[in-house]
C-alpha cells in the first residue's frame, strides 16, 4: 500500500528548462533531469503533461511517459524537447527513482510565464542558460 511507503524527500535531482542553439544558430529548448547527487539513482521514471489555459479556454498537452535506467552521479539526462508555445501553461514533471531500495517521488511544475528571460540562469552542468526547478 502507498501509505506503508516512506518517501523521503528529494534532494539533489533538478529538472531544468534550457535554451540552447541549433544547427541553424536558432533558439530551442530541451527539458533535462539533473543528478547534482554523488551517487547513482536508478529505474527513473517521469510523467510530463501541460495543462492550463489560452485564449479563454482550457488546454492541456499529451501526457508522455520517459524511462532511464540509470543515472550517474554529477551528470544530466535530456527529457525532451519543449516548444515555447506551452510556456503559457503549468509544465509538470513527475519523477520516481530508486536510490538502493529507497524510492523518491517528486512532482516538479513550472508554472505559467515562468520560462522567461528574466528567470533565466547560468547551469554549470549544461553549460548553458534555462530555468532550474529545485
Amino acid at each position: 500500500m502507498k501509505k506503508d511507503i516512506a518517501f523521503l524527500p528529494v534532494e539533489g535531482v533538478n529538472i531544468a528548462v534550457a535554451r540552447e542553439k541549433n544547427e541553424l544558430n536558432e533558439d530551442i529548448w530541451n527539458v533535462y533531469i539533473l543528478n547534482r547527487n554523488n551517487f547513482v539513482i536508478v529505474d527513473v521514471v517521469i510523467r510530463s503533461k501541460g495543462y492550463g489555459s489560452g485564449e479563454g479556454e482550457a488546454q492541456q498537452t499529451s501526457t508522455l511517459r520517459h524511462h532511464i535506467k540509470g543515472l550517474d552521479p554529477q551528470t544530466h539526462v535530456l527529457i525532451e524537447p519543449i516548444d515555447p508555445s506551452l510556456f503559457h501553461l503549468y509544465n509538470e514533471y513527475w519523477v520516481s527513482y530508486f536510490v538502493k531500495n529507497q524510492v523518491f517521488d517528486k512532482k516538479f511544475i513550472f508554472v505559467p510565464d515562468s520560462i522567461v528571460e528574466a528567470n533565466l540562469i547560468y547551469i554549470p552542468q549544461l553549460k548553458t542558460q534555462g530555468v532550474l526547478h529545485n
